[in-house]
């Protein structure tokens, strides 16, 4: 029991160590069968993994829509994740991740489970820097900085849904969204997130605001960008506040993840006056207390511009500073 509680702990506790818990996965090869390669998906993400069910198909669904299974009471649309990726099972379809992510409740079919491995987020690269495909976030070094490590890609679930549902994307305008933000002059909002697909409709929603705004890949570049921009206020006789906004960022994200980017900020005193905004397709009431924890301002999960929009609003103006009068 002991060893249940501390592994219980320590999981709750990853958040302020900078590190995550990845489920390792393998959906089969390509058509000669070779090269079944690993996947990931973040643990926080995934409720629970079943045997493969009955599953109904749809009637004129898209391509990689298996159907829908009833899970207890409840009704799953069921994804052909090797569909997706561009592989071809040599196994077959045996399991189901039950996933909870960005307001929605779906399963993935995959071959098979390997693990679950808690790692370093500095042991996560970014996309970017490894050419890295447009569902594929970062790289997972397995086994740590060790030679010839095991590498498995992480998944950008948050596109495969997009990519899928398509055709129900709302349009982003400035009808939809309200009145622009006015910021001060000279003042943006630093924005970071690691999915391809949420940096554009985050700036999207932005650009409908008629907001400046400098986007970034990780919170290790919001954090660079950050002191870069300390930096130059200084030579100006400012300070980094005078130069940002507010601060909006994802959680997970390689090299640093957002509940380290904010506890950062919040216990730097340059960057502390700061308002952050977390923005996160993680919700429930456990990151919440972790979101709390770690000093961020507010909280929202993944997305709806429109209460992006208002959150934005109401933060940015219940810290603005009163200009001072002569």
């Amino acid at each position: 029991m002991n060893n249940v509680q501390q592994d219980i702990d320590e999981r709750s506790n990853l958040t302020s160590l900078n590190k995550l818990e990845l489920l390792l996965f393998r959906l089969g090869g390509d058509a000669e069968g070779n090269h079944s390669e690993l996947y990931a998906i973040n643990v926080f993400k995934i409720r629970e993994i079943v045997a493969m069910p009955h599953v109904t198909p749809i009637a004129d669904s898209h391509p990689h829509m298996l159907g829908v299974v009833n899970l207890r009471e409840q009704i799953i649309p069921v994804i052909n994740l090797p569909a997706v990726v561009g592989c071809i099972p040599t196994a077959g379809l045996k399991l189901l991740l039950i996933t909870e992510f960005a307001r929605t409740t779906q399963a993935f079919a995959v071959e098979a489970v390997e693990e679950i491995v808690r790692l370093e987020w500095t042991s996560v690269l970014p996309g970017d820097k490894t050419a890295s495909g447009a569902l594929v976030t970062s790289i997972a070094k397995v086994d740590g900085d060790v030679p010839n490590t095991r590498l498995a890609q992480v998944l950008d679930v948050e596109s495969i849904l997009r990519q899928l549902h398509s055709n129900d994307e709302p349009d982003v305008d400035v009808d939809s969204i309200g009145a622009p933000l006015n910021l001060p002059d000279g003042q943006v909002i630093l924005a970071a997130d690691d999915s391809v697909i949420a940096r554009a409709l985050i700036e999207n929603a932005l650009q409908a605001m008629g907001a400046k705004y400098v986007m970034t890949n990780s919170g290790k570049q919001a954090w660079d960008k950050l002191e870069a921009i300390d930096i130059a206020a200084k030579k100006e006789g400012k300070t980094a506040r005078d130069k940002v906004a507010l601060v909006l960022s994802d959680l997970e994200m390689p090299e640093m993840d957002g509940f380290t980017l904010t506890r950062n900020i919040k216990q730097d005193a340059r960057f502390s006056t700061i308002p952050v905004i977390i923005h996160s397709s993680l919700s429930g009431a456990a990151n919440e207390n972790h979101v709390n924890g770690v000093g961020a301002d507010a909280y929202i999960a993944k997305f709806v511009p429109i209460e992006l929009a208002a959150l934005l609003r109401k933060t940015l103006a219940k810290n603005t500073t009163p200009q001072k009068r002569g």
